[in-house]
């Protein structure tokens, strides 16, 4: 008989092997609300809902430590679980922390990698309440859960999208991706000679926006305040074209996005430029942003347009009209995922 070949992880991707393995199986109890496809589960706990996500970290494939403290690699690590919960329409309250770690780390070490998750856990108001510890043959490995907590009709998902909508995103984007390959730039320098310092003087901004984001929660609060309910939310993890196209995708629809309504810091346009790197592509493909993209009625305009670190970048259209961004010259083009991929060769 002739034998099947075996199907590459690399050539489903991440998304694809998720769908793969998850897709089909049927859940068996009412209370589990939301499952596997979006930024975080959804179990009903009676008068509220609990919100639950996870996410591993590995060393060689999420961070160096080379250019990495582990302070801020603590502090990084709480901070993406916790823009997960926040990008639900949610309330972080509890995390759960679990490593494995090789012989090469001390106890000062580990010390200081928790002194940046506890750092974190105060920023965000949540309690470390467990977790697991085991050893590892090499590097380190860092998983964290976190929980929320909303009211059931609170909740954004993905998938509430509405023709017309406005597409909006909160701060900047495309700074952590630039601010990466500065410091990829400055390893390698060193790594050819160990007496030259990094320079990185006057790159605070970018640098901070890779080392040591920042979850936004302070948005969900701005939203709260003004009274404006999102129609689907998502956080920029993967980069804006991938996310955008994640909610086109669970609310069935299109949408329109102008290039030059895209929010870009000028540090991370100048950088990019020194890269040779159009800015706008950091800004599309990059990720680890973790900047809120989200969608609300029409109706809010008046409302969004006054709020400083909300940028109206689009709207949404009928699915029959595709996923397109207009260009600063009035062309438009296809948009297509190409930020972070984990299961990408490498």
């Amino acid at each position: 008989m002739e034998q099947k070949k075996p199907t590459m992880l690399s050539e489903i991707g991440e998304f694809g092997l998720i769908d793969r393995l998850t897709s089909n199986r049927k859940l068996v109890h009412t209370s589990s609300i939301k499952a596997v496809g979006d930024d975080a589960a959804v179990i009903d706990a009676g008068d509220h809902c609990m919100l639950v996500t996870t996410d591993l970290l590995v060393e060689g494939i999420h961070f160096n430590l080379v250019y990495t403290p582990l302070k801020h690699l603590g502090y990084k690590a709480v901070s993406v679980n916790v823009s997960d919960i926040y990008a639900m329409n949610a309330e972080p309250r509890q995390i759960t922390v679990s490593i494995a770690v090789s012989g090469k780390f001390s106890l000062q070490a580990l010390e200081e990698l928790y002194s940046g998750i506890y750092m974190a856990c105060d920023k965000y108001n949540v309690d470390l309440v467990g977790g697991d510890t085991s050893s590892s043959v090499t590097g380190l490995t860092l998983s964290i859960t976190a929980i929320g907590v909303a009211k059931r009709e609170e909740i954004v998902y993905r998938s509430g999208a509405q023709t017309n909508d406005l597409i909006c995103v909160s701060g900047d984007l495309g700074a952590a991706y630039i601010g990466l390959q500065l410091l990829e730039r400055e390893k390698a320098i060193f790594e050819k000679d160990p007496s030259l310092q990094p320079d990185l003087e006057g790159h605070d901004y970018i640098v901070g926006r890779q080392l040591k984001p920042e979850a936004r929660g302070d948005i969900i609060k701005l939203l709260k305040e003004h009274k404006i309910q999102p129609t689907a939310m998502i956080d920029i993890s993967d980069g804006l074209s991938s996310e955008i196209l994640h909610i086109c995708k669970n609310s069935d629809k299109g949408c329109r996005i102008y290039q030059e309504k895209i929010p870009i810091d000028h540090t991370t346009a100048l950088m990019a430029e020194e890269f040779n790197i159009e800015p706008l592509i950091c800004a599309l493909h990059g990720g680890e942003d973790y900047e809120l993209l989200f969608t609300v009625p029409l109706r809010d305009f008046d409302k969004v347009k006054e709020l400083k670190e909300i940028h109206i970048i689009g709207k949404v259209m009928d699915k029959e009209e595709n996923a397109l961004m207009v260009s600063s010259g009035g062309n438009t083009i296809q948009l297509r995922a190409q930020g972070w991929d984990g299961l990408a060769e490498r």
